[in-house]
């Protein structure tokens, strides 16, 4: 951006910002299974996160608004998360198109991530292949 004149870079650079004032995306998450919630879980995020399937584009940083239901959990649990992955369209390994939100570090998320661990147990240590990494 060196030779683009200091305006100009200021410009691209706020058009290239989350969210410019956008409101977020709001999404639900029913986990049925525990296997599902596995698949989809991140514990590699510091604070947690989930792999949401979805055919829309995102960027990262991109605010999302999810609305989770845990298996055996009539609870809806509200978390306002960020992209922090981009699983592409014709991603290779045949992965599903979709984005990692990564948890905020809040207490209330902390929580939820507490109890997403405890459902999974011992499989959060697994080998078995995820929707991520």
């Amino acid at each position: 951006m060196s030779d683009i004149p200091a305006k100009s870079q200021a410009a691209a650079l706020a058009a290239a910002q989350p969210g410019g004032g956008a409101r977020p995306s709001m999404m639900q998450l029913v986990f049925k299974e525990k296997g599902a919630l596995y698949a989809a879980y991140i514990p590699a995020f510091a604070d947690g996160g989930l792999f949401v399937p979805t055919p829309r584009e995102y960027k990262l940083g991109e605010d999302i608004y999810l609305i989770l239901t845990l298996p055996d959990d009539p609870q809806r649990y509200p978390i306002a998360g960020k992209v922090a992955w981009i699983t592409p369209a014709n991603a290779s390994g045949g992965r599903t198109q979709g984005v990692g939100v990564k948890f905020p570090g809040d207490e209330k998320t902390r929580l939820i991530r507490l109890k997403i661990e405890e459902i999974l147990g011992t499989a959060i240590s697994s080998t078995k292949p995820t929707q991520t990494l």
